[in-house]
Parts: structure tokens; C-alpha cells; sequence
């Protein structure tokens, strides 16, 4: 068995790990674009906050440690071709501009994703960056070092505009934070959430919602941020616009996609076409609450999906589950983690609902630090079957999400929050946890 995997990062190192364990005989080769493999991209805001300094915890394994355990990998070395029905590729080694073709008798297609730019003006001027890779985060730090560039322009409200405001702020740096859209954090939490987030970040940057970039000034260097309302000075521009799958190697093919180019699958993997399978934030995964192909570019997920591959790459019969989107960040003095759908989400899948949303405290009064908590739950109107939830607040509000995806994976009924036996403790919670009362009053 001849596997070949196109990319090295979450999805592709995952699975070619996994088929090599269930099939030391395979051979398996890696193919990867960049000098760069099993790199973790989610650390990149807290490595520019200082946090830590040296970018290789970012990386999870080396090529040396793929060789060792029998994994050919070839890194500068761009597929640029695919013939499904010759079952060849055709790579291109950057180091030396050759290309040549190679066999397979399974493919996996783990392009992972690229930023998504918008056509701005004098976008090519210096101090301009996205932020998905190792150097960019390199180059961004570096810009940063310099004590002259104070005005920092971050443009895209996600969870990365976020998480890099915050470190930006740590740095002592004026931070803009401009968002298009008329909240923060769009498609992943609804209004009662984001609101108590863009109130705090009121309080540590200059946040701008409703405002749409349309270009940049400057002779080589940016030296202003242009809107539909204002100019900025800048020193710095961070763009974190969102990302999109990387569909450059694979849109000729017939392969089935999302309209945005995520790559759709079956439950085990494999693409619309025989003996190629497909993994990471190239893909569309199944959501177990609205049985629908969605794309949620998670490490994840990514990873989940990438081992679950790799298994039926070596003749194996697993099945991915599916995924809830669970996810988390922490952003100043707020925590927010969400799970299944948000309530805009079930109004599109047409699901009947009904929402209870509870205002409480983390833990007990009289331990330091309690801070107000809020969670929002979405149940099914008839069945009264959890759908999503989220929470937002101080300390530990994150990790309750936890809790509600397994409730929500496990088909629970709001009811059944009321007497769910968490754990209490003054310094973690109350008596009766904020997932209790929300479980007691929902109607």
C-alpha cells in the first residue's frame, strides 16, 4: 500500500502517524509546501504577546521524527497537479524549480487553509501582515521590536483579531480593532455574548465595529489605515479577516465542495472521488446537531478527522462522528466558550426552539475574584433537546463548555441540567451551578 499525503500539518501528520501504527508495511509519503511541519498555529498571538520565545513549541513534530518512524517526508515540495483517474501527482521541488510525477494508491488532500485578503489599496507596503504561519508570526515580532511602531491596526474581530489585540495591548501598543461587521466574534456567539465582550474590550483598546477598511497610505512602509469613515495612523497593520480553504491543488478536479471550496466528505473521509480522502480546515465536516456539511476550521477537528483518516487510508472502517464546533478563547478579562449552534444557526437549519439565558457568579461570594457569569442555552422547542449553548464571564466560564458539549453529544434534555451533579467547591462554583439554573428554568 502506497499512501501519499499532501500536507504536514494537523490533519496530515495525525493521519500519516495513525496509518503507519496500523500499518507498518504501508509506505508513506509526505509531501509539504513550506520548511515547516505539525505546526500549531494557535499559539501564534500568545508567541507574539511574549508569552513564550521560542517558536518551535509550536511545532509538534520534526521530519526527523517522521523519518524515524518510518514516514518519508519531503518538505519544500509543492503538488501542483492532481490526475485521480492515473492515480499520479505531479510536485514541484522548490528547492530546485524540477517537478516530477508519483503513484499512490490512496491520496490525502490536507491543503489545510490560506487567510482570506480583501481587495484593499497599496496592500503590498511593509508592515502589512496576515497571521497563519510560523513567519508570519516571526516578522510580525520582529516589526514589534521596533519602539518606533506604537499605532497597531488589527483588522477582523474572530478569535485570532482578539487574541492578538489582547497581546498587543500587553505590549504597551495603541491598538485599533476594526470590525466590518456590527458585533465581534460574528457566527460564533450571538448578541447577549458578544456584548459583554466589546464591553470590555472598550476598556483596554479603541474597538470600531460597523467600519470597512478600504486601503492603506504610505510610500514603502504603511503609515495610515484608510475606512469609510476615518484615517488612522498605523505602523503596523494586522489583517485576521478569517480563513478559506486551500483549493488551489484541487479545483480542477470533480471533486465535491462547499461554495467557499471546502472539500465535502463521507463519514469516513473520503471525497466524492475513489481513493482520495481528504482532512483539515480544507474540508467540510458533518454537524451532529444540524446534519449538515459546515465549515469549522479547527485544530480539533482537524486533528480528530486526520486520525480517523489515517486509519481507513490503512485499510481500516472508522467512522468520523461529527462535530459540535466546541471552542473557547479568552480575551482581557473575559472568558467565552460555545458549543452546537448558536440561535441564529438553529433559525437557518429551521429547527423549532426556545433559549434560557442566566446571569450568575463564577464561585462563592466570599472567595477573592468572583465575577459575573453568562450562559445562553438553545434547546429543541418539542423534544426539549439541548442544541447549543454558550458562556462568557471570569474565571472558569470557559471550561463549562466543556459540560455542555458532552450534554450535547449525548442528546440531553435541558431538564436534566437542573440536577446534574456538578461539582461544588467555593473556590470553582456555588451550590447550584449556573448550568443547574439554566436547566431548572428553562420553560
Amino acid at each position: 500500500m502506497k499512501i501519499i499525503i499532501i500536507g504536514a500539518q494537523a490533519a496530515g501528520a495525525s493521519a500519516a502517524a495513525k496509518a503507519k501504527r496500523k500499518d507498518p508495511n504501508a509506505t508513506i509519503r509526505i509531501y509539504e509546501k513550506s520548511d515547516i511541519v505539525s505546526f500549531g498555529a494557535c499559539g501564534l498571538p500568545y508567541f507574539i504577546g511574549n508569552h513564550f520565545q521560542d517558536e518551535n513549541e509550536m511545532i509538534s513534530r520534526t521530519p526527523n521524527q517522521f523519518a524515524k518512524d518510518g514516514i518519508e517526508i519531503k518538505t519544500l515540495h509543492e503538488v501542483i497537479a492532481i490526475d485521480a483517474k492515473l492515480k499520479k501527482i505531479t510536485v514541484k521541488d522548490l528547492n530546485t524549480n524540477n517537478c516530477f510525477d508519483d503513484d499512490y494508491d490512496k491520496l490525502l488532500i490536507a491543503v489545510g487553509a490560506v487567510p482570506i485578503i480583501p481587495p484593499l489599496e497599496n496592500r503590498q507596503l511593509e508592515n502589512i501582515f496576515t497571521l497563519r504561519d510560523i513567519y508570519d508570526g516571526l516578522a510580525i515580532k520582529s516589526a514589534l521590536a521596533n519602539p518606533q511602531n506604537t499605532n497597531v491596526v488589527v483588522i477582523g474581530a474572530g478569535y485570532i483579531g482578539l487574541e492578538v489585540t489582547e497581546s498587543l495591548v500587553e505590549l504597551n501598543k495603541n491598538v485599533k480593532l476594526i470590525q466590518l461587521d456590527d458585533s465581534v466574534l460574528v457566527d460564533a456567539f450571538d448578541p447577549e455574548l458578544t456584548e459583554i465582550i466589546e464591553e470590555n474590550l472598550k476598556q483596554h483598546c479603541d474597538l470600531h465595529l460597523q467600519e470597512r477598511v478600504q486601503g492603506f497610505e504610505g510610500v514603502q512602509t504603511v503609515t495610515h489605515v484608510i475606512t469609510d469613515k476615518a484615517k488612522y495612523a498605523a505602523d503596523i497593520v494586522i489583517i485576521a479577516t478569517g480563513v478559506k480553504p486551500n483549493s488551489e491543488v484541487y479545483k480542477d478536479l470533480d471533486i465535491e465542495t462547499l461554495n467557499n471550496g471546502a472539500i465535502i466528505i463521507d463519514n469516513y473521509g473520503q471525497t466524492n472521488i475513489a481513493g482520495v480522502y481528504a482532512a483539515g480546515d480544507c474540508v467540510a465536516l458533518y454537524h451532529r446537531v444540524s446534519q449538515s456539511m459546515t465549515y469549522i476550521p479547527l485544530a480539533t477537528g482537524a486533528n480528530k478527522l486526520g486520525k480517523t483518516v489515517g486509519d481507513n487510508l490503512a485499510g481500516g472502517n472508522n467512522q468520523f462522528p461529527g462535530t459540535l464546533g466546541t471552542s473557547a478563547l479568552k480575551v482581557f478579562d473575559i472568558e467565552a466558550g460555545r458549543t452546537g449552534l448558536t440561535e441564529s444557526q438553529t433559525i437557518k437549519a429551521g429547527i423549532p426552539y426556545k433559549t434560557v439565558i442566566v446571569k450568575d457568579k463564577n464561585h462563592s461570594n466570599y472567595v477573592e475574584g468572583q465575577t459575573g457569569v453568562i450562559a445562553k442555552l438553545i434547546y429543541h422547542a418539542e423534544t426539549r433537546i439541548l442544541l447549543g449553548g454558550q458562556i462568557a464571564g471570569g474565571n472558569g466560564a470557559a471550561l463549562r463548555t466543556n459540560s455542555l458539549a458532552t450534554a450535547i453529544w449525548a442528546n440531553m434534555k435541558i431538564d436534566e441540567l437542573a440536577m446534574m451533579d456538578f461539582l461544588y467547591a467555593p473556590p470553582f462554583s456555588r451550590p447550584w451551578d449556573i448550568l443547574n439554573i439554566a436547566g431548572g428554568i428553562a420553560k
